[in-house]
This record gives C-alpha cells, sequence and structure tokens, in this order.
C-alpha cells in the first residue's frame, strides 16, 4: 500500500537535512508516522508540506519519502492554485494509492483533491477553523479590542482581521469537506459538524497518538511547584488567557503564592522595552492590561518555546494544568496532560468533553471566570496524588499501537 500523507508541519527529519527550522508543534504527527510503518512493514509512507522556499524538494529518510512544495512568499492561509501543479508532479513521482490530509484547516489538502480527484482520499479533523470561527473573539467585546489597537495592528490587521482570516480558511474548508467521501474525527463534536457541513460522507473513528515523552512518566505532588497553574498556548484569544487572568485574583485571596506558566513566547513583550510593544498584538495589549489592572505582572512567566521534552517536564513541575479554550475539539495538549496524570481542568466546549471522562467536576462554562477559580483552589485543596483513572484512561484513547491498527483498518477499508 502506497499512502501519502499532507501535513502542516515539516517533519523533524527533513527540517534537518534541509537545515529548516525545527517547529514544536505537531509532533504526535511524527510519532504517529514512526508507529504507522513500524506497525505495517509492506507501507510505503510519503509526507508532503508546503515550505516558505522557491525549490520543489523530494528526499528519502529513514524509510519515509518526503516532499516539500515551494510557496515562493505566498501564505499558507490563501488557495494557491501553483500547488496543484506540484501535486501532479508527486502523484507522477509516488503514485499513491491513497492520500491523508492531516487537518483541513489549510487550503493546500484542497488544492490536491483538485489536481488528483482520481486518487482515493481522507481526511483527518484537527479543528474545523469554519466553526471556530464563530468563538475567535472569546467574549472580548468590541470596546476590549479597540481599547487594545496597537501599531501592530494598524499595519497587520486586528482581532478581527484575525478572525476574517479564520472565515476564509472555513470556506475552504467546507469545499475540502463536501469533496471528500471519508473523514477521521474522535470527538462527538467534530463528527456532528462533519456531518452537517457533508452528511453524506463517511465517519471513521480513530483516537490519536502523542508525542513519545509523556508515555512513560507520572506526575507527582511532592515533585511539583506548589499553587502553579500551567495552560500550553496563549497566542490568540481562544486559547483563553484572559479568562483565566480574571479568575486570578480570586484564587489569589485563597493562595497569594500562585503562579501561572505559559508555554511560548511572551505575547505582551511587556519586557521587551518600546520595540517589543510597538510589535505586540492587540490580543497581547490587552494581556498586558488586565496583568495590570489585577497586580499579575509577577504572577506570569511565559516560558518561550518548548520542546517535547522541555513542555513534558513543564507539566510535570506545575500543580494543575487548565485548559481554559473559548473553543476546542481534543486537545493534544489536555491528552499529554492526562497521560502524564497532573490534575486537569478544563472548559466545558467543543470535544474537550469527551476527554474529561471521569473527571467531570474539573469541567466549567468557559464564562464562568469564578467557577474556574473555585475548581483551581479546590485542586490546590485536595489533589495529592495523580489521577490514576484519568491516566489509565488517557493511555488507552492515545496508545500508539492501538491506533495505528485502527488507521490502517480505515485504509483498507477504503481501498
Amino acid at each position: 500500500m502506497r499512502v501519502l500523507w499532507i501535513t502542516n508541519i515539516v517533519f523533524p527529519a527533513i527540517a534537518e537535512k534541509m537545515n529548516l527550522p525545527k517547529v514544536v508543534v505537531g509532533g504526535w504527527m511524527y510519532s504517529s508516522a514512526k508507529r504507522l510503518v513500524v506497525a505495517n512493514p509492506t507501507l510505503k509512507l510519503a509526507v508532503a508540506t508546503v515550505y516558505p522556499g522557491r525549490e520543489f524538494v523530494t528526499q528519502e529518510l529513514d524509510g519515509i519519502m518526503y516532499f516539500l512544495l515551494p510557496l515562493n512568499g505566498a501564505k499558507t492561509t490563501k488557495y494557491n492554485k501553483n500547488l496543484e501543479n506540484h501535486w501532479k508532479n508527486v502523484k507522477k513521482i509516488f503514485n499513491p494509492q491513497l492520500v491523508h490530509i492531516h487537518g483541513t484547516e489549510y487550503p493546500y489538502g484542497l488544492a490536491f483533491l483538485k489536481a488528483c480527484p482520481e486518487i482515493p482520499a481522507i481526511a483527518s479533523i484537527q479543528g474545523i477553523v469554519s466553526r471556530i470561527a464563530r468563538y475567535y473573539l472569546a467574549g472580548l467585546t468590541t470596546w476590549d479590542i479597540l481599547k487594545s489597537m496597537t501599531l501592530r495592528d494598524i499595519l497587520r490587521g486586528t482581532i478581527w482581521a484575525g478572525r476574517k482570516t479564520f472565515k476564509r480558511q472555513g470556506n475552504y474548508e467546507i469545499e475540502t469537506i463536501r469533496r471528500l467521501k471519508h473523514i477521521i474525527g474522535r470527538t462527538s463534536w467534530d463528527k456532528a459538524h462533519a456531518l452537517a457541513i457533508n452528511p453524506d460522507i463517511k465517519y471513521h473513528f480513530c483516537n490519536e497518538t502523542l508525542r513519545d515523552a509523556f508515555y512513560d512518566k507520572t506526575w507527582s505532588y511532592e515533585q511539583c511547584e506548589k499553587h502553579s497553574i500551567f495552560i500550553s498556548q496563549a497566542g490568540y484569544p481562544i486559547k483563553g488567557l484572559h479568562q483565566l487572568l480574571k479568575a486570578m485574583p480570586i484564587i489569589l485571596r485563597h493562595y497569594p503564592d500562585t503562579k501561572i506558566y505559559v508555554a511560548g513566547g511572551d505575547v505582551t513583550r511587556t519586557k521587551e522595552g518600546l520595540k517589543g510593544r510597538l510589535l505586540r498584538t492587540g490580543y497581547g495589549s490587552y494581556l498586558s492590561r488586565l496583568m495590570k489592572r489585577y497586580g499579575l505582572e509577577q504572577k506570569v512567566i511565559f516560558t518561550g518555546n518548548l520542546n517535547e521534552e522541555q513542555m513534558c517536564q513543564r507539566y510535570l513541575r506545575s500543580n494543575v494544568f487548565v485548559c481554559p479554550s473559548s473553543i476546542e475539539n481534543s486537545p493534544n495538549s489536555l491528552g499529554e496532560a492526562q497521560l502524564l496524570g497532573i490534575p486537569c481542568i478544563a472548559s466545558y466546549v467543543g470535544g474537550s468533553m469527551d476527554m474529561m471522562v471521569g473527571d467531570e467536576q474539573n469541567l466549567y462554562r468557559f464564562e464562568e471566570i469564578e467557577m474556574l477559580a473555585i475548581k483551581v483552589c479546590r485542586v490546590f485543596a485536595e489533589c495529592r496524588d495523580a489521577n490514576v483513572e484519568m491516566q489509565t484512561n488517557a493511555r488507552v484513547r492515545h496508545d500508539g499501537a492501538a491506533n495505528s491498527v485502527r488507521l490502517s483498518e480505515i485504509y483498507k477499508n477504503i481501498l
């Protein structure tokens, strides 16, 4: 069987070979690819994605054929007709029997479907941006946005422009899903929306395999930093850091030493001087204003970009993981935290509740910052051991071997 994966990241092996920057997101796809190849010796896998270069690249490494399709400065969020000829070239070189598009958010999968409609194709749902766009502002009012506008917003677009981009991507995504006969999902939320977009599509259930580092470690209360909160992203409103900041004054009344650790760069840029503040986004400016209003400047620590092992250690050092998003499908960050057994709190949105079975007491409505605060305080007061039931459920859900078998079954059913 010859299977072509279309991904939204450049895998580490080819990135290193081509001296391209390594990405710190999407590592679960690389783990899944390695497991799939090991589990299926007769399967020949190729992985293709776009990159900012100008040359069409093909390279075989460790039994996987890689294709890098040049963007030549074009945006990933806009349809690029030039990719159609590149996809025809990929077809000519690799001759796939099946194409698996990982994520419907970007239009280069759509370009393949238009260029090579005769090849059977399936897509995995990561997020559904046409639906996520509804929740992009995440409770921010018009006045919040106007008061937080920055020079960068004026030059590159405001938070509203970000929502507009999601809506544009969503139009391509809807076309992609309507062209497909098969789709892979894993939550009640993504199934409902996939079938609403294309009622004739065949929905295949398959869980995701996460990054290798998270399977063989367990959180320990004795070794964590007491009263520390960890969230995995804060780059835009959907991820909900502003809601956690609003909840902090309540938490601090009971636990005045509480700190928030945020994975990634400092989006507020408050420590980068005038130049940094001029370059920050409106959302970063809004976060900065909230931190000043509530006196949280010394309570929020941005960790910088973390690789797989660093991310794992950050979870283990934290007292609680919070996923305060306005919308999610099945956040991998929550899955990773659950694999480690760290206490988890999540907003009741999208497909997140499907992942919190057995831990429903730690779900809360996104808007209810008071409920978020009291649940954090309850974890600080009561949780002294890893959540074994949650950890066991996560290890079944994200079992790499089982998921590889299931994915192989789906491929065979289509062919």
